[in-house]
C-alpha cells in the first residue's frame, strides 16, 4: 500500500497521506520524508499542499499499537530512535524550502494536530473533524520541540488550554482562535486550499532563509536529543 504520494500542478505539489488514519510509525514517517525529498529534488514546485485520503481523518498521530509494545518491552533504544525520527520529520517541515499548506480534511488528534501546526498555513474541514491534544489523558508529556511547534501556530493561551484540558475544537473554533486560516465544508476545502496555494509562488532560497530565521528556536528545540521522560518511566499510557 502506498502510504504517501504526490502530484504536481504548475508550481504546487499536492501530497496525499494514504495510510488509513495516517498514524506515525517508522514506516509512515520514512515514507513521508522520502516524498518530501522527492518533491524538493525532482520538481520545481514552490508550494507544498498536504491532505489526507481518509474520509474523516487527517492524522491520528503516534501509532499507539506500534509504540506501546515497544515501551512495555522497555526497548528504550527503539523508542528513542522513533522520537528522533519524529523530530526529524517535524524539523524537515519547519525548514522546508517551499511554502507549506495543510488541508485538514478530518480529525487531527495528538501528533496529527502537532503535524498541522508545523505547516505555514492551515485550512480545515468545517463539517467533520476535531482538532485535539489528548496527551494529558494518555500520559504523554510533550517534547520540547513539540511545544515549540505549537507556539509557532497557536496563541499561548490556547496552547495551555488545549494541553491541560484535552478539549476538542471544531474547525470554526480553530478559526476563532487563529489556529487555522479558514474553515470550509469538504466540497469546498480542496478548491479553496489549492487556490490559496496557487496564489503563492515564492523563490525557494528566499523561503528557506526566512524559515531558517523565523524557526530557529523550533529547530534548536527539535535538536535536543535526550528523551528523559522515557528513561525515567514517565511515559505511561492509559
Amino acid at each position: 500500500m502506498t502510504r504517501v504520494d504526490f502530484a504536481v500542478d504548475e508550481h504546487v505539489a499536492t501530497v496525499t497521506l494514504s495510510d488509513g488514519e495516517n498514524r506515525f510509525n517508522p514506516d509512515f514517517l520514512n515514507a513521508f520524508l522520502d516524498i518530501l525529498d522527492e518533491v524538493e529534488t525532482t520538481t520545481d514546485a514552490t508550494t507544498l499542499l498536504v491532505t489526507s485520503a481518509h474520509e474523516k481523518i487527517f492524522s491520528n498521530g503516534i501509532d499507539l499499537e506500534w509504540i506501546v509494545p515497544v515501551i512495555q518491552q522497555n526497548d528504550l533504544a527503539r523508542a528513542k530512535a522513533f522520537f528522533y525520527l519524529l523530530n526529524r520529520m517535524f524539523k524537515r517541515l519547519v525548514t522546508y524550502p517551499l511554502v507549506t499548506v495543510a488541508a485538514i480534511s478530518g480529525h487531527a488528534f495528538a501528533g496529527g494536530a502537532i503535524l498541522c501546526c508545523a505547516f505555514d498555513f492551515r485550512f480545515m474541514r468545517s463539517d467533520r473533524g476535531f482538532f485535539c491534544f489528548p496527551e494529558v489523558d494518555l500520559g504523554i508529556p510533550f517534547l520540547p520541540g513539540m511545544n515549540a511547534i505549537l507556539k509557532k501556530a497557536m496563541p499561548m493561551y490556547m496552547v495551555e488550554y488545549m494541553q491541560y484540558t484535552g478539549v476538542r475544537l471544531t474547525a470554526n473554533q480553530c478559526v476563532e482562535h487563529h489556529i487555522v486560516h479558514n474553515a470550509l465544508p469538504m466540497e469546498a476545502l480542496m478548491a479553496e486550499t489549492r487556490a490559496f496555494a496557487m496564489a503563492i509562488n515564492k523563490r525557494r532560497p528566499v523561503v528557506a532563509e526566512m524559515k531558517k530565521r523565523l524557526n530557529q528556536p523550533i529547530v534548536h528545540a527539535l535538536d535536543i536529543t535526550d528523551v528523559p521522560y522515557i528513561e525515567s518511566g514517565q511515559f505511561n499510557i492509559g
